[in-house]
């Protein structure tokens, strides 16, 4: 006994590789073997092969088993040696799941698909956003990044990195160089909003370093401090104090219109702002204009250009991109219409 407790612990610390290959020739060989031993009780190969599953995971169905010595001596070392082989691989299995779920729990993986968004800070906001992306698109795979002791939320679809995000490595590891996009949010619990845009430029100088080509949003906290960002590839700034300064003197002002912006900023509520592609059969904006408006949509944009009412009888560019304002429906089935 004391024998056989010393090899199923060497067996244990031997190499996962070898472990799994030595595990897979023993059912290969067992089962060839138990059918050339025993061709009339074990017709065919999967008849031998489900019989030595059957004996080494310890179900035993008994529909099928040996009869002759030389058989029974197969079953007898499949007793002996192989349930304790199997029994440590699905051991080694189920080990290697738990310390990977342990491992995404904690941040500490390496993100190699491409085509993800990653995220830059943990709070309200980047919950909303998550959110907020998941129902725009629920194939999307979205990475955070912060230094939280647990991921903040954990799907199949959104990943967490813990480190410090103006730091390489950590950058690397959320294989930002291949992300759609980044949206880094301040963070407000610096206290001082010198600082708290000190850090984000901090921050975006990392990724300038690490992937100059990613499509980058910032959130400040003041325009102000837009100039300081001037050497650091930031595509978008939002200025997360003036735009709800702004948004609550306009409700003041003039009662509900805070509605309209909530509208357009939420996917889930009432109209949205849509991107549209440019169809063949557009030449000018006037085309689409009254396209979209014949489908139920109203054309308001071309990239930040708002002025497409004041030049319809403009030709549309081809590098055009074009937004309209409706309902999900509509947008549905103006996707579906094509060219």
């Amino acid at each position: 006994m004391m024998l056989l407790r010393k090899i199923f612990f060497k067996m244990v610390r031997v190499n996962n590789t070898v472990l799994f290959t030595a595990s897979a020739l023993l059912i290969l060989f067992s089962s060839i073997l138990i059918v050339v031993v025993e061709k009339d009780t074990f017709p065919t190969l999967f008849d031998g092969f489900w019989w030595v599953m059957t004996t080494v995971t310890t179900v035993g169905y008994g529909d099928y088993f040996p009869v002759t010595v030389a058989g029974r001596s197969i079953a007898i070392l499949l007793y002996v040696i192989g349930i304790g082989l199997i029994g440590i691989v699905i051991g080694k299995i189920i080990d290697g799941l738990a310390i990977f779920r342990k491992k995404r729990l904690e941040g500490d993986i390496v993100y190699k698909e491409s085509g993800h968004f990653v995220i830059i800070g943990w709070s309200q906001k980047a919950h909303f956003a998550v959110k907020e992306m998941m129902e725009t698109n629920k194939q999307c795979n979205i990475v955070i990044i912060d230094q939280l002791k647990e991921a903040p939320i954990l799907t199949e679809n959104i990943h967490y990195i813990k480190g410090e995000a103006s730091d390489e490595d950590t950058l690397e590891k959320a294989n930002i160089s291949q992300a759609r996009a980044v949206l880094i949010f301040a963070d407000e619990r610096l206290g001082n909003e010198q600082m708290t845009d000190g850090k984000t430029l901090l921050i975006a100088s990392s990724i300038e370093t690490v992937a100059p080509n990613v499509h980058t949003i910032a959130e400040i906290m003041e325009e102000k401090h837009v100039k300081n960002f001037k050497h650091a590839q930031i595509d978008e700034f939002i200025v997360s104090n003036e735009t709800i300064s702004s948004l609550a003197v306009r409700s003041a002002f003039r009662k509900g219109v805070s509605g309209i912006y909530g509208q357009l900023l939420k996917r889930s509520v009432g109209e949205d702002l849509y991107y549209i592609p440019k169809k063949g059969n557009w030449r000018t904006y006037r085309d689409a204009f009254q396209s979209l408006l014949d489908d139920g949509a109203t054309l308001i944009a071309d990239r930040n250009d708002l002025t497409i009412n004041r030049k319809l009888d403009e030709p549309i560019p081809d590098d055009a991109e074009l937004y309209a304002v409706c309902d999900k429906p509509t947008y549905e089935k103006i996707l579906s219409k094509g060219e």
